[in-house]
């Protein structure tokens, strides 16, 4: 085992040598590129160690500004704007009880570690206000406390839900409150067994009936067996009121943000895809979400590009499998989604911003930004552009990772950054 590690760490420091090189193939947009799969004995790794800001801050686009508007806190993973405009922030970490397969798997997980916070998570809800609207949230609290990996959020006809990584739960809510007024209340169990992908976002429709929760799957590409997969790699359809739930798309290996289209009522989701099959495999993705719809995974990637690690094949599934819409890149993994309005400025009026939290399955990191994705007519339409970036130094240390996103409909982009524990608020200058 030891002479295993040593050649993980031996490969990491030659990799971390290595410049920008090659741009590889174009892979962001509807139409990636996508190399042969390249499987070697390690997977490419290469993590970058955390640095602190300092005083320096994340870069935006020339007519913006940036502030951080909470520090110090304890991972903070995903932020709901409630009416009044005050920000609810999940702040919590989970699946740290998931077995390691093999020793490949040990050392990933060793190596992925280096990329993290050392602070705790807080496994609650914090409440951040901003009394005059200045722009400066001087007033913080502790809305919920005692919660379990939360991570979703959603506000409904007066039921504030959290989606913890074992259980969707919900709070009483009334504008303007500071804390819950009581303990949650339970809606419905969430798969947790293993949780090898912890995470579950949430959305609510359109309309308040239905809350959508994606769960992530139990693996890479089924090493656990299928069994370990069941009521995984999909987006679940959940009754708000009474709990009861089904399926609504499944092969989304993992989901990880949701949100809805405004004037449409349709799903659109990020989803991470598969690793170890190359640098440029398999493009994390943006796409709309369609009701029955099966999106590949474990069986196929991109539409119909067979994965030939599981075995048996369904040829049926793989004819069945949907192309997404939108390709982000390989490993960028894309943790956040919002939907833009005009308030922020006409440039970024029509489109989604995504959270990229940043790769660690390729020799030259990638993500570490968040993106805006232009929409035209309804759907993607154009280059990403950088809006929020600099999360790498010119060292290749990082100073933050980006993940959930949120827009304030007056004007204002949020950014949860859990490695430097940070809300950072981006507006358009006045």
């Amino acid at each position: 085992m030891r002479a295993i590690l040593l050649m993980g760490v031996a490969a990491l420091a030659l990799s971390a040598c290595d410049g920008e090189g090659n741009s590889g193939p174009q892979q962001r947009g509807p139409n990636p590129e996508l190399p042969e799969p390249n499987r070697g004995l390690l997977p490419d790794m290469t993590i970058p160690r955390p640095t602190s800001w300092g005083d320096d801050r994340p870069a935006v686009p020339q007519g913006y500004t940036i502030q951080a508007i909470a520090t110090d806190l304890r991972i903070p993973r995903q932020t709901l704007i409630l009416p009044n405009g005050d920000i609810l922030v999940t702040e919590g970490t989970g699946g740290q009880g998931a077995p390691r397969l093999n020793p490949k798997a040990f050392i990933a997980n060793i190596i992925k570690g280096w990329g993290k916070t050392s602070v705790p998570g807080g496994n609650r809800l914090t409440l951040l206000r901003d009394a005059d609207g200045d722009g400066t949230y001087e007033s913080r609290g502790i809305f919920a406390e005692n919660l379990n990996g939360p991570y979703g959020l959603a506000l409904v006809n007066g039921s504030l839900y959290v989606a913890n990584q074992d259980a969707l739960v919900r709070f009483s809510y009334r504008d303007g409150q500071t804390e819950a007024s009581g303990p949650p209340v339970h809606v419905a169990d969430l798969p947790s067994a293993i949780n090898h992908h912890w995470t579950k976002a949430m959305t609510a429709s359109a309309d308040g009936r239905f809350l959508y929760v994606g769960i992530g799957s139990n693996s890479n590409i089924t090493e656990r067996g299928m069994e370990a997969e069941v009521g995984r790699a999909m987006v679940w359809q959940i009754d708000a009121q009474t709990g009861a739930h089904r399926p609504y798309a499944t092969g989304l290996r993992n989901p990880t943000a949701l949100t809805i289209q405004p004037g449409t009522g349709q799903l659109w989701a990020v989803v991470n895809e598969r690793d170890e099959i190359g640098p440029d495999l398999v493009p994390d993705y943006l796409t709309s979400v369609r009701e029955g719809g099966f999106y590949g995974w474990p069986y196929s990637y991109w539409g119909q590009n067979v994965d030939m690690r599981v075995q048996p094949q369904d040829p049926e599934k793989v004819a069945a499998a949907i192309r997404p819409d939108y390709s982000l890149g390989a490993h960028v993994a894309a943790l956040g989604v919002a939907f833009s309005n005009p308030a922020m400025g006409e440039a970024f009026a029509d489109g989604v911003f995504v959270g990229e939290h940043g790769s660690w399955n390729r020799n030259v990191p990638t993500g570490y930004r968040v993106v805006f994705v232009p929409f035209r007519d309804g759907q993607p339409a154009g280059a990403p552009v950088d809006f929020v970036s600099g999360f790498l130094n010119g060292e290749g240390q990082a100073r933050g990772r980006p993940v959930g996103v949120s827009v304030d409909p007056r004007g204002a982009l949020i950014v949860a950054d859990d490695l430097s524990n940070t809300v950072w608020r981006i507006t358009p200058s006045r």
